[in-house]
């Protein structure tokens, strides 16, 4: 049970951080892809919205490596082996999305902050491909198991460098762009820059659903025990069947402009495809072979650990419940009164 309640923090906190800086890495998305008349001021509310806070959701992806580390160093050092072509990219991508943004904040120079931009925007892009292409290569069974007498170049590249894991990374891509596009809707305060996300929610929410079935064609080509794992229970299809009314009835809340409910529809959505991952993931922590207890710590450790976490969340929760708070009120997008909001991307903080 200690095993089981370790891997729940870590699919605990994949979730928070998928809602919130999932979020946030799609507002990088519709920043590259700004369009008309309308552009900055596009560009001006995704830097509103995520200015504040953004770097903070970072927390939650540290709280899954050091958890993954502690608890799991079996798992922890098959991944990180032979995944680390990927991670090290994405980690780059995270590095350069976050410099950027800051420089382009503060720089005067229009030409310098155009090109800032344009990192911050092709960053935003690339590592959530490169998140969701290492979440495919751990479910799809490819990763080379044990420790081999002599490494080879082909090791580390052919467990994520195939159909369905790079098929898994374009869908996490529209799942975090579609999950933006919602957010932002519900914060901007202009109809007409609401209208230019609805239509972006409206187009990446029917994509979502053609790049699910890309990954389910991919599965039975590359990992067909996946597409099993997926069918086999009837909890799986109950969980399927939830999701897909999720889908249709956020779409139908975009349609309608009712923002809020289409945000929590699609913060239900995302959660429940990403614990349908885990689901089909179990009792598994890395396909085919590595499953969580056998990848457990000592279970001195894991209680330690667990304590720790308890202990770290007694801090943690009130205080980034404290900052989203404050600065939802401060800085929010619609508040005049806040001194972006004139200035826009210059003084974004």
């Amino acid at each position: 049970m200690l095993e089981l309640g370790v891997a729940l923090v870590i699919a605990i906190g994949l979730n928070v951080y998928l809602l919130l800086g999932g979020a946030d890495y799609g507002g990088g998305v519709w920043d590259l892809f700004a369009s008309g008349g309308r552009a900055e001021r596009q560009r001006d509310l995704i830097a509103r919205s995520i200015g504040p806070i953004w770097e903070a959701n970072h927390v939650w992806l540290i709280v899954v490596v050091v958890v993954l580390f502690t608890g799991f160093p079996a798992a922890f050092a098959r991944i990180m082996t032979f995944l680390h072509i990927p991670l090290l990219l994405m980690l780059l991508g995270i590095v350069a999305r976050g410099s950027a943004f800051a420089f382009r904040s503060y720089e005067t120079s229009e030409p310098l902050r155009r090109r800032w931009g344009s990192v911050f925007a092709i960053a935003s892009l690339l590592t959530p491909i490169l998140l969701g292409t290492v979440v495919g290569a751990i479910a799809s069974g490819n990763i080379i198991s044990g420790t081999p007498n002599v490494y080879t170049i082909r090791m580390f590249i052919y467990g994520w460098l195939g159909l369905f894991p790079l098929s898994v990374g374009f869908f996490a891509l529209v799942m975090m762009a579609f999950l933006a596009s919602v957010y932002l809707c519900l914060e901007a305060r202009e109809t007409d820059l609401q209208e230019d996300f609805r239509a972006r929610a409206l187009i990446s929410g029917v994509l979502l659903g053609g790049m699910a079935v890309v990954v389910l064609v991919a599965a039975a080509f590359e990992a067909p025990e996946i597409v099993e794992d997926l069918i086999r229970t009837r909890w799986s299809w109950a969980l399927h069947s939830v999701t897909a009314v999720l889908a249709i009835s956020c779409l139908w809340c975009l349609w309608t402009r009712r923002y809020r409910t289409a945000r929590l529809l699609a913060a239900m959505q995302v959660t429940l495809i990403m614990w349908g991952w885990a689901f089909s993931l179990y009792p598994h922590l890395v396909k085919p072979d590595l499953s969580i207890y056998e990848a457990a710590a000592p279970r001195l450790t894991l209680e330690l650990l667990l304590i720790v976490l308890a202990l770290g969340s007694v801090i943690l929760l009130p205080s980034l419940y404290y900052l989203f708070r404050v600065f939802h009120k401060v800085g929010g997008p619609g508040n005049a009164e806040h001194p972006n909001a004139k200035r826009g991307m210059r003084n974004a903080e």
